[in-house]
Order: structure tokens, then sequence, then C-alpha cells
């Protein structure tokens, strides 16, 4: 598995278009649209970290997941990305709007149609508290509602 395959374009894509998070537990599968996280190298092993509010339906889900997977458009679902990023999965059927396919390695799947998958392995979260944040990012949490950063250790990255 080369977890750096296609990274710049991939990097690219996240941070401006946007991505699916996609996660399944409780009987429920729930994706949302993401545009900031990690990739790295943790205890010597490639981990994707993704940052989710409390107040998100996904976090309910992710909590009692044992996975999550990352799907990238490449320019491409841009209707998909907006829904997913605007509207509520306790609100709406994501399903009505992407189709989930079955990823590899885990049990969350992933969204057809994107151009590149990372399947992680969820290993611990964290809380990202005010202690962190630099002074101008403060006003960006105003009610105290911090990320929880969300460690996935890449078990499988692939092209469509």
């Amino acid at each position: 598995m080369n977890y750096a395959k296609n990274f710049e374009q991939a990097a690219k894509y996240y941070n401006t278009a946007g991505a699916f998070l996609t996660v399944r537990a409780l009987g429920k599968t729930n994706t949302m649209t993401v545009s900031w996280g990690f990739i790295g190298y943790f205890w010597h092993k490639p981990y994707f970290i993704v940052g989710v509010r409390p107040q998100r339906f996904t976090k309910t889900i992710i909590d009692k997941a044992d996975s999550f997977t990352i799907s990238i458009p490449f320019g491409t679902m841009a209707k998909e990305l907006a829904v997913c990023g605007t509207k509520s999965g306790a609100d709406i059927n994501k399903a009505d709007v992407i189709e989930f396919i079955p990823a590899k390695k885990v049990n969350s799947p992933v969204v057809k149609g994107c151009d590149m998958y990372y399947e992680c392995k969820l290993t611990h979260n964290q809380l990202l508290d005010g202690k962190v944040l630099p002074q101008e990012l403060q006003p960006l949490y105003n009610n105290g509602d911090y990320h929880y950063f969300y460690f996935g250790e890449i078990v499988d990255c692939y092209e469509k």
C-alpha cells in the first residue's frame, strides 16, 4: 500500500472542494463533507486524522465505529459534497444523495465515483480544546464546540 500515492492531487481537492468522511456503526451509515485534516506517520504507521464537531450527527456514529473512510473526488461531485456538508444525516438519508460501496478492508463503506480512497481503522480520539488553539482561531469556537480529532490508521489506500 502506498498511502502517499497521488498525495498532492488528493490534498488539493481535499482542501479546496472537500471529501467524504464515511462511518458505519449502530446499524447506520453516514457521510459528511470534510475539507481539512492530517495525513502523516505516527507510531511507525500511516494515519489519517479528521476533525468532527460534537454537534454533528456523524459524531454519534463514529464514537461507536471501528473504522472510517475518506473518499476524495477530483473536481467532481460538487453537488453531493454540498448536500453532505449542509444537511445532517439525522434529517436525511445520505444514501439518497450518494451511493455507498463496500470498502476492501474496513466495515465503513466508501463513496462510489471518487478518485482516491483511504480506509482507516480507528485507534483513538482526542478533544481539541482552547489550550492549543492560536488566539486568532478562538472566535471559530465561540460556543466551546471544539473538534474531536479521530485517529485512523490507514490500512488501505487506492485509486478508483
